[in-house]
Protein backbone atom coordinates (compact mmCIF):
# COMPACT_ATOMS: atom_id res chain seq x y z
CA UNK A 1 0.00 0.00 0.00
CA UNK A 2 1.30 3.47 -0.82
CA UNK A 3 1.50 6.08 1.96
CA UNK A 4 -0.07 8.77 -0.16
CA UNK A 5 -1.30 9.55 -3.65
CA UNK A 6 -0.92 12.83 -5.51
CA UNK A 7 -3.85 13.28 -7.87
CA UNK A 8 -5.24 16.06 -9.98
CA UNK A 9 -6.41 17.14 -13.41
CA UNK A 10 -3.68 18.31 -15.77
CA UNK A 11 -4.27 20.28 -18.95
CA UNK A 12 -4.23 17.96 -21.94
CA UNK A 13 -3.74 14.80 -19.87
CA UNK A 14 -6.99 14.19 -18.02
CA UNK A 15 -6.51 13.14 -14.40
CA UNK A 16 -2.98 12.17 -13.36
CA UNK A 17 -2.19 10.15 -10.22
CA UNK A 18 1.13 9.24 -8.60
CA UNK A 19 1.58 6.62 -5.89
CA UNK A 20 4.17 7.62 -3.28
CA UNK A 21 5.68 5.84 -0.29
CA UNK A 22 7.11 8.54 1.92
CA UNK A 23 9.54 10.41 -0.33
CA UNK A 24 9.80 7.50 -2.77
CA UNK A 25 7.95 7.62 -6.06
CA UNK A 26 6.29 4.31 -6.95
CA UNK A 27 4.18 4.63 -10.08
CA UNK A 28 1.91 6.88 -12.12
CA UNK A 29 -1.31 6.53 -14.09
CA UNK A 30 -3.63 8.81 -16.01
CA UNK A 31 -7.22 8.51 -17.16
CA UNK A 32 -10.22 10.59 -18.10
CA UNK A 33 -11.45 10.72 -14.50
CA UNK A 34 -10.25 10.21 -10.94
CA UNK A 35 -11.66 6.70 -10.59
CA UNK A 36 -9.84 5.56 -13.71
CA UNK A 37 -6.54 7.10 -12.60
CA UNK A 38 -6.75 5.46 -9.17
CA UNK A 39 -7.65 2.14 -10.76
CA UNK A 40 -4.63 2.48 -13.03
CA UNK A 41 -2.37 2.77 -10.00
CA UNK A 42 -3.77 -0.46 -8.59
CA UNK A 43 -3.55 0.98 -5.08
CA UNK A 44 -6.22 3.54 -4.38
CA UNK A 45 -6.34 3.46 -0.57
CA UNK A 46 -3.52 5.87 0.32
CA UNK A 47 -3.93 9.40 1.68
CA UNK A 48 -4.97 11.67 -1.19
CA UNK A 49 -3.08 14.90 -1.82
CA UNK A 50 -5.03 16.86 -4.39
CA UNK A 51 -3.04 18.79 -6.96
CA UNK A 52 -4.92 21.87 -8.12
CA UNK A 53 -7.58 21.95 -5.40
CA UNK A 54 -8.05 24.82 -2.96
CA UNK A 55 -7.82 28.59 -3.26
CA UNK A 56 -4.89 29.58 -5.49
CA UNK A 57 -1.89 31.15 -3.77
CA UNK A 58 -1.26 34.74 -4.84
CA UNK A 59 2.16 35.73 -6.16
CA UNK A 60 4.69 36.17 -4.78
CA UNK A 61 4.38 32.76 -3.17
CA UNK A 62 6.58 29.82 -2.14
CA UNK A 63 7.13 27.28 -4.91
CA UNK A 64 5.30 24.70 -2.77
CA UNK A 65 2.53 25.26 -0.20
CA UNK A 66 3.49 25.33 3.45
CA UNK A 67 0.93 22.81 4.69
CA UNK A 68 -2.44 21.16 4.24
CA UNK A 69 -3.41 18.29 1.98
CA UNK A 70 -3.55 20.14 -1.35
CA UNK A 71 -1.24 21.90 -3.74
CA UNK A 72 -3.29 24.71 -5.27
CA UNK A 73 -2.60 26.74 -8.38
CA UNK A 74 -0.89 30.12 -8.36
CA UNK A 75 -2.57 33.38 -9.28
CA UNK A 76 -1.43 36.90 -10.12
CA UNK A 77 -3.39 40.14 -10.16
CA UNK A 78 -1.33 42.17 -12.62
CA UNK A 79 -1.16 41.08 -15.31
CA UNK A 80 -4.02 38.67 -14.49
CA UNK A 81 -2.81 35.10 -14.61
CA UNK A 82 -3.29 31.58 -13.28
CA UNK A 83 -0.47 29.05 -13.21
CA UNK A 84 -1.49 25.40 -12.89
CA UNK A 85 -0.54 23.45 -9.77
CA UNK A 86 1.41 20.86 -11.77
CA UNK A 87 3.72 23.67 -12.88
CA UNK A 88 4.54 24.20 -9.21
CA UNK A 89 5.46 20.52 -8.96
CA UNK A 90 7.73 20.78 -12.01
CA UNK A 91 9.48 23.84 -10.62
CA UNK A 92 10.03 22.05 -7.30
CA UNK A 93 11.48 19.09 -9.19
CA UNK A 94 13.84 21.35 -11.09
CA UNK A 95 14.99 23.11 -7.93
CA UNK A 96 15.45 19.84 -6.01
CA UNK A 97 19.06 19.51 -7.19
CA UNK A 98 19.77 23.24 -7.56
CA UNK A 99 19.96 24.85 -4.14
CA UNK A 100 19.58 28.65 -4.11
CA UNK A 101 18.87 28.75 -7.85
CA UNK A 102 17.61 32.13 -9.05
CA UNK A 103 16.46 32.81 -12.58
CA UNK A 104 13.63 32.37 -15.03
CA UNK A 105 11.67 29.21 -15.75
CA UNK A 106 9.68 29.01 -18.97
CA UNK A 107 7.19 26.18 -18.46
CA UNK A 108 4.74 25.05 -21.13
CA UNK A 109 1.47 23.41 -20.16
CA UNK A 110 -1.86 23.08 -21.94
CA UNK A 111 -1.12 25.43 -24.83
CA UNK A 112 0.29 28.14 -22.56
CA UNK A 113 3.87 29.23 -21.96
CA UNK A 114 4.56 30.67 -18.50
CA UNK A 115 7.63 32.81 -17.82
CA UNK A 116 8.19 32.64 -14.05
CA UNK A 117 10.72 34.60 -12.03
CA UNK A 118 12.15 32.31 -9.33
CA UNK A 119 14.10 33.71 -6.37
CA UNK A 120 14.75 32.35 -2.87
CA UNK A 121 12.43 29.37 -3.53
CA UNK A 122 9.56 31.69 -4.37
CA UNK A 123 7.67 32.38 -7.57
CA UNK A 124 7.98 36.16 -7.64
CA UNK A 125 6.06 37.05 -10.80
CA UNK A 126 4.82 35.61 -14.07
CA UNK A 127 4.05 36.56 -17.64
CA UNK A 128 2.15 34.03 -19.75
CA UNK A 129 1.43 33.66 -23.46
CA UNK A 130 -0.94 31.66 -25.65
CA UNK A 131 1.76 31.07 -28.26
CA UNK A 132 1.63 27.23 -28.23
CA UNK A 133 -2.17 27.31 -28.54
CA UNK A 134 -2.01 29.85 -31.37
CA UNK A 135 0.64 27.78 -33.10
CA UNK A 136 -1.65 24.75 -33.06
CA UNK A 137 -4.68 26.76 -34.20
CA UNK A 138 -2.82 28.32 -37.12
CA UNK A 139 -1.16 25.08 -38.24
CA UNK A 140 2.36 25.97 -37.22
CA UNK A 141 5.34 23.62 -37.17
CA UNK A 142 7.16 21.82 -34.36
CA UNK A 143 10.16 24.11 -34.68
CA UNK A 144 10.52 27.72 -35.82
CA UNK A 145 12.04 29.14 -38.96
CA UNK A 146 15.06 31.10 -37.72
CA UNK A 147 14.68 33.97 -40.17
CA UNK A 148 11.02 34.48 -39.31
CA UNK A 149 11.81 34.31 -35.60
CA UNK A 150 14.48 36.99 -35.88
CA UNK A 151 12.19 39.18 -38.00
CA UNK A 152 9.36 39.21 -35.43
CA UNK A 153 11.79 39.49 -32.51
CA UNK A 154 13.03 42.74 -34.00
CA UNK A 155 9.64 43.93 -35.35
CA UNK A 156 6.90 42.37 -33.20
CA UNK A 157 4.43 45.10 -34.20
CA UNK A 158 4.20 43.46 -37.64
CA UNK A 159 3.20 40.05 -36.24
CA UNK A 160 -0.28 39.94 -37.81
CA UNK A 161 1.10 40.86 -41.24
CA UNK A 162 3.92 38.34 -40.91
CA UNK A 163 1.47 35.59 -39.99
CA UNK A 164 -0.71 36.36 -42.99
CA UNK A 165 2.27 36.23 -45.34
CA UNK A 166 3.38 32.90 -43.86
CA UNK A 167 -0.17 31.56 -44.15
CA UNK A 168 -0.44 32.49 -47.83
CA UNK A 169 3.00 30.99 -48.52
CA UNK A 170 2.05 27.79 -46.70
CA UNK A 171 5.17 28.13 -44.55
CA UNK A 172 4.39 26.43 -41.22
CA UNK A 173 7.88 27.00 -39.86
CA UNK A 174 7.59 30.73 -40.52
CA UNK A 175 4.26 30.83 -38.66
CA UNK A 176 5.94 29.29 -35.62
CA UNK A 177 8.99 31.50 -35.94
CA UNK A 178 6.95 34.69 -36.05
CA UNK A 179 4.87 33.65 -33.03
CA UNK A 180 7.89 32.75 -30.91
CA UNK A 181 9.81 35.82 -32.04
CA UNK A 182 6.96 38.09 -30.95
CA UNK A 183 6.72 36.28 -27.61
CA UNK A 184 10.43 36.65 -26.95
CA UNK A 185 10.16 40.36 -27.74
CA UNK A 186 7.31 40.75 -25.25
CA UNK A 187 9.08 38.63 -22.60
CA UNK A 188 12.48 40.30 -23.03
CA UNK A 189 12.42 41.71 -19.49
CA UNK A 190 12.27 38.13 -18.18
CA UNK A 191 15.07 36.48 -20.12
CA UNK A 192 17.52 39.29 -20.90
CA UNK A 193 20.58 38.89 -18.68
CA UNK A 194 19.08 35.91 -16.85
CA UNK A 195 19.75 32.20 -16.63
CA UNK A 196 16.73 30.40 -18.02
CA UNK A 197 15.32 26.88 -17.72
CA UNK A 198 12.77 25.66 -20.24
CA UNK A 199 10.40 22.92 -19.08
CA UNK A 200 8.43 20.90 -21.61
CA UNK A 201 9.84 22.62 -24.69
CA UNK A 202 8.03 21.43 -27.82
CA UNK A 203 8.40 24.45 -30.10
CA UNK A 204 12.08 25.30 -30.01
CA UNK A 205 12.16 27.96 -27.29
CA UNK A 206 15.53 26.72 -26.00
CA UNK A 207 17.27 27.13 -29.35
CA UNK A 208 15.68 30.53 -29.88
CA UNK A 209 16.98 31.75 -26.53
CA UNK A 210 20.47 30.34 -27.09
CA UNK A 211 20.58 32.23 -30.37
CA UNK A 212 20.22 35.40 -28.25
CA UNK A 213 23.14 34.37 -26.05
CA UNK A 214 20.97 33.24 -23.14
CA UNK A 215 22.27 30.34 -20.98
CA UNK A 216 19.50 27.75 -21.09
CA UNK A 217 18.84 24.45 -19.31
CA UNK A 218 16.20 22.06 -20.61
CA UNK A 219 14.08 19.68 -18.55
CA UNK A 220 11.19 17.35 -19.30
CA UNK A 221 8.08 17.13 -17.18
CA UNK A 222 8.27 13.34 -16.94
CA UNK A 223 11.62 13.58 -15.14
CA UNK A 224 10.68 16.52 -12.91
CA UNK A 225 7.27 15.35 -11.70
CA UNK A 226 8.48 12.54 -9.36
CA UNK A 227 11.20 14.82 -7.94
CA UNK A 228 8.70 17.59 -7.33
CA UNK A 229 6.30 15.22 -5.60
CA UNK A 230 9.09 14.01 -3.35
CA UNK A 231 9.71 17.64 -2.37
CA UNK A 232 5.98 18.15 -1.82
CA UNK A 233 5.80 15.09 0.43
CA UNK A 234 8.65 16.47 2.54
CA UNK A 235 7.01 19.90 2.68
CA UNK A 236 3.67 18.44 3.82
CA UNK A 237 5.22 16.08 6.34
CA UNK A 238 4.41 12.93 4.40
CA UNK A 239 7.94 11.79 3.68
CA UNK A 240 8.60 9.94 6.89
Amino acid sequence: MSDWIAIGRRAGAGVVAHAMRGATWLSAAQAADEAGALAGLGQGDGKLVRIGDGTPDALPAPVLPKGGATCPALTQDSPPDVIGAWVRIWIAGFLASRENWDGIICAQEGGISHWLHISADEVVSCQSFLTPRLNDALGGADCPDDTALADSLSRPERLAAHLRAAEVAGNAGALTGHLIGAELAAARAYWLGQQVAVIGDRLGYSGALRAQGVPVEEAETEALEPLGLQALGTRLGLAG
